[in-house]
């Protein structure tokens, strides 16, 4: 598979082609129709599904929370490439701000998130969760990126995760929300390559 994890050429060299090896997406089954919503909120036709370029807008039932949403992606990009837990080195996650998306203030996706590397026996996963509204999933891939191209990186695949649940009242955020998460696997060798900042 393209972006097989390795260990680095020479000391003070980078890895070659640095980027998403593969990557999964996840979004609920529950939506709400936008020209359906564009009538409701009495609104041009168009507005959203021009506009935004939305036809769908996806929202969570009372059985999906970020964590699910989350755990979804990783286990789908991890059984669908074949990938052992054993190959991850690092873990990031990042989710946006909002009491509908934090679920525990006190406990990170990510401590959800090791619940699937437990089997494997692998507890030696670095990473954090980044909360910095749209910008924390982002930060995520920077972070996992700057780890496959630093001295600390010990061969082994980042797994990237970013998910929201954006919920918002009657006004002109609402057609904007929606829900979902995506699972990113960094590493050497990728069919897309992240170009290095000078």
């Amino acid at each position: 598979m393209p972006g097989s994890a390795g260990k680095r050429k020479a000391e003070n060299s980078w890895p070659d082609d640095v980027g998403i090896v593969a990557m999964e997406m996840y979004f609920p089954a529950q939506y709400v129709d936008q020209s359906q919503l564009e009538e409701f909120d009495g609104v041009s036709s168009g507005k959203y599904t021009i506009g935004l370029g939305q036809q769908k807008m996806g929202f969570c039932s009372d059985r999906e929370d970020i964590n699910s949403l989350c755990l979804t992606a990783v286990q789908n990009l991890m059984e669908r490439n074949n990938i052992s837990y054993e190959n991850i080195g690092r873990l990031e996650v990042g989710t946006t701000v909002g009491t509908e998306t934090i679920i525990d203030k006190s406990k990170s996706v990510k401590t959800v998130l090791m619940q699937l590397f437990q089997e494997s026996g692998n507890t030696n996963v670095e990473g954090i969760d980044t909360t910095n509204a749209c910008f924390g999933g982002t930060q995520a891939l920077f972070n996992s990126l700057a780890w496959v191209e630093s001295s600390a990186w010990d061969g082994r695949y980042a797994l990237a995760v970013a998910g929201d649940i954006a919920v918002y009242a009657t006004g002109n955020a609402r057609p904007t929300g929606g829900a979902g998460a995506v699972a990113m696997l960094i590493g050497p060798n990728a069919p897309l390559v992240i170009e290095r900042v000078s």
